[in-house]
């Protein structure tokens, strides 16, 4: 895996969020700490720095069929990791939180000269911290994410577990499909472009008011190509292992 020490201008101030955002101190000496590898695995879909969180099982980050939260909307929307990040730090029950610093772009697209496929994040936490939640907005959508929320961490050191994650709606704004209601990366990143500048701002014309759903793939109505940004609906779209590694 190539570390990545910058973040090029392509990401700045949509992806780049990520890099910004630091780990809150423990409050006590973590007791157990764990590796985080989250991978993407849809070919036309870049992934936001993923932001992860461990937590007891109070927390709660999304639900299907529930609205979204203003954090996870932010990130689906404009790939902004601020709010949520903000909002998991304030909370008692979280131990811990991390970001990484650059987006996680698909093998064989022109991003993928910059950044990586995978990223490997370190957490810990007290015993009582039994769960992880983790968003990432697919970049080519106007409110598309994947994620877990309240996966079960590893009791043992040497224990793993890997999860294959889907993609959903957030239910927060119209899939109008059109390059300038997306965050800009989406076009340099997959080199597909109409020359819009995209927009890293929520408009409020398009919001939806809905509840988070299974995302239902992209459908070419306007610059989004079904076999370029598409996926299989019933294939995951990335994948979260996480170790326990003391």
């Amino acid at each position: 895996m190539r570390t990545i020490t910058t973040i090029a201008s392509l990401t700045a101030g949509v992806c780049a969020a990520g890099g910004l955002l630091a780990t809150p101190a423990q409050a006590d000496a973590p007791t157990r700490q764990y590796e985080v590898t989250i991978t993407v695995r849809a070919a036309g879909q870049p992934l936001t720095p993923p932001l992860v969180a461990i937590h007891r099982g109070s927390v709660g980050v999304f639900d299907v069929g529930h609205p979204a939260t203003v954090g996870v909307q932010q990130i689906a929307e404009n790939g902004d990791l601020a709010p949520l990040h903000a909002s998991l730090t304030g909370t008692a029950a979280v131990a811990d939180v991390a970001a990484a610093a650059a987006p996680l772009v698909p093998a064989g697209v022109p991003g993928d000269g910059a950044f990586d496929q995978s990223v490997t994040l370190a957490v810990a936490g007290s015993p009582d911290a039994r769960f992880l939640s983790w968003v990432s907005m697919l970049i080519c959508t106007n409110d598309g994410f994947t994620g877990v929320d309240r996966l079960r961490l590893p009791a043992r050191i040497g224990d793993t577990v890997s999860v294959d994650t889907a993609a959903y709606d957030a239910g927060t704004e119209s899939n109008t499909e059109d390059f300038a209601d997306i965050v800009p990366p989406c076009q340099g990143l997959i080199g597909i472009s109409s020359g819009e500048p995209g927009t890293g701002t929520s408009n409020p014309a398009l919001a939806e008011g809905g509840v988070i759903t299974h995302h239902p793939g992209i459908v070419g109505g306007a610059d989004l190509v079904p076999a370029v940004h598409g996926w299989d609906i019933a294939a995951p779209v990335a994948q979260i292992t996480v170790e326990r590694v003391s």
